[in-house]
């Protein structure tokens, strides 16, 4: 089976496939302080734990210390194995239609070619993580830029800090958008706000577009959250990222 690796900057995804079929997923809380040794324990005791054998392994990170610690763990414990990690140089045969390709991260990319190959395009990647990210697909797959907005994990934090009568909340949605206590008024600013933040970015992006978009698919650890709300959502797939992994693995091996 391969195994596909995403390492973000609050969680970490993995999964394996036995052809294009995800047979088992793990999340597990990213740690950039993890040494190689750490990371290797860690992903063969999971993997020990179903009873897998791998055969190959792909990888990005948006995490530069985490990356470096994946490279060596990847050399030491699975040195006998192909593997691809998403970086300049591995084909992907995604154009960056942008202005500087470096900038762009490995998620994006290779949310691009999932993105494409699954729904079309033109299209929209709406990534809810540790920020909520838009990315624009072209109809011929290529990735055009997009935007950055705050997660709502750290806007709830935000808050939590910088205003003295504020506490920590549980990211939910509200029984109502009048909030009627502190709670649910901190959950209604931040779940309707989400929701109209992310309508209006997706309406502005299609309206440059000129001809609309085909998909808007959401995906990332809290789209579950606020996708419903989201009335220019079309699609939801949580593991975009871990998808595109296996096909950029396909055409380097």
């Amino acid at each position: 089976m391969l195994l596909c690796i995403d390492i973000g900057n609050t969680n970490t995804v993995l999964a394996t496939f036995d052809g294009d079929k995800i047979v088992h997923s793990w999340r597990i809380k990213t740690d950039a302080r993890s040494t190689a040794d750490e990371l290797g324990l860690m992903f063969r005791g999971l993997l020990a734990g179903d009873a897998v054998e791998i055969t190959g392994v792909a990888a990005c990170s948006t995490v530069p210390a985490a990356l470096r610690s994946l490279r060596t763990m990847l050399a030491r414990y699975y040195g006998d194995l192909p593997n691809v990690i998403v970086e300049p140089g591995v084909k992907t045969g995604v154009q960056l239609a942008i202005d500087n390709p470096k900038e762009v991260g490995a998620d994006r990319v290779v949310n691009t070619l999932a993105a494409h190959a699954l729904y079309g395009g033109p299209s929209i990647v709406v990534d809810f993580g540790t920020t909520t990210n838009f990315d624009v697909i072209s109809a011929k797959g290529e990735f055009l830029g997009g935007a950055f907005a705050p997660g709502i994990e750290i806007s709830f934090d935000a808050l939590a800090a910088r205003a003295a009568q504020l506490r920590k909340v549980e990211p939910a949605k509200p029984r109502s958008v009048i909030g009627k206590n502190t709670v649910e008024c901190l959950q209604s600013g931040l779940y309707y706000g989400v929701a109209g933040q992310v309508d209006r970015i997706v309406e502005l992006m299609a309206a440059e577009l000129g001809g609309g978009v085909r998909s808007v698919i959401a995906t990332g650890g809290l789209a579950w959250l606020v996708k419903d709300e989201c009335r220019t959502i079309t699609a939801h797939e949580p593991m975009i990222t871990l998808i595109g992994l296996r096909m950029v693995y396909e055409r380097n091996v």
